[in-house]
């Protein structure tokens, strides 16, 4: 396929500066929406040859799926309001494989009407994967930043997050919303004696077994401390949050974890603090949370090694 030359006489020479650039030129007739020019790169980095390229539908079938009827309908937008754009998409090629693909129009009017639309098609790939590299760095550092860095499970940041959002849907709800917190008896006693290594290790395996009590997916264990957990319980009233509580002690139990220098255990063991609110417009998030807060230091002050329930809603 080819455009009639030029009557100028350095119309070769035009050609040639086109056809040797990456870019790939093209023109297409506004009317019979047939292309009337196509450059030669096009083979080279889709594997369709030029004379393969006869109408507008080849260009749209050789477009992905997902990106086709966007891209179709804005070009043919701008083409008829005579507005130059640009539109990125992925374009088929021969082997099967997609290619991202720039388009950059521009449209060529007479007498106040479309005539034709030339443009250059640029391979835009490295410059999306780059992108897409970039997005998936932004995940990672968004995920790390909600996540403790020694266990893996959730960090302050997040549960603050969870919290809000939990505490908003309770109220909406009107279901109950646990909380318990939950901290190593004698922690400090045991990094002392045992190192900060195996006191790192186990953090990791207190978070590991804990995430063991979880039941449903919007149970939610975080690190807010160094040796302090919560656990937000959605839609669970105090029987169920006693039960998670519960589960929560023998399954640190299982693991007998030695605590030679415990005062009430020669096995690692928790102290925790549970209470259930149903939230009500003028409820206190921070008081609900200091309420069991409250608790766990009533379970320390008791003796360690157990749990305090708060007498009905806190």
């Amino acid at each position: 396929m080819s455009i009639a030359p030029p009557s100028q006489p350095d119309s070769d020479v035009y050609r040639t500066l086109l056809e040797s650039t990456k870019a790939i030129p093209w023109r297409i007739d506004w009317q019979s929406m047939t292309f009337s020019y196509i450059g030669p790169q096009i083979e080279a980095l889709l594997g369709w040859t030029p004379q393969s390229w006869v109408s507008v539908d080849d260009w749209v079938s050789r477009m992905h799926p997902d990106d086709r009827e966007y891209v179709v309908n804005f070009c043919v937008s701008q083409s008829r309001a005579g507005v130059d754009h640009e539109a990125d998409y992925r374009a088929l090629t021969v082997n099967g494989d997609y290619v991202w693909i720039r388009d950059v129009v521009h449209v060529v009017r007479k007498d106040g009407e479309v005539e034709a639309l030339i443009g250059f098609m640029f391979d835009i790939s490295e410059r999306k994967k780059t992108e897409e590299h970039l997005v998936r760095l932004q995940k990672q550092l968004e995920e790390y930043s909600y996540q403790d860095g020694l266990t893996g499970i959730a960090n302050r940041r997040m549960f603050d997050t969870m919290l809000e959002r939990e505490w908003a849907s309770a109220q909406r709800s009107q279901l109950p919303l646990s909380l318990i917190i939950l901290d190593i008896d004698f922690f400090k006693q045991y990094n002392d004696h045992y190192g900060h290594i195996k006191g790192d290790e186990c953090l990791r395996q207190v978070a590991r077994t804990l995430s063991l009590a979880a039941n449903r997916p919007r149970d939610f264990i975080a690190r807010i401390g160094g040796e302090e957990f919560v656990w937000l319980l959605p839609e669970t009233d105090a029987a169920s949050a006693r039960q998670v509580a519960q589960r929560c002690l023998h399954l640190i139990c299982q693991q007998q974890i030695e605590h030679g220098c415990s005062a009430v255990s020669n096995l690692l063991t928790l102290s925790l603090g549970v209470g259930t609110h149903v939230v009500k417009p003028d409820s206190s998030m921070l008081g609900f949370v200091e309420d069991v807060d409250k608790l766990l230091y009533q379970a320390k002050r008791n003796g360690r090694m157990r749990a305090e329930y708060a007498e009905g809603e806190v």
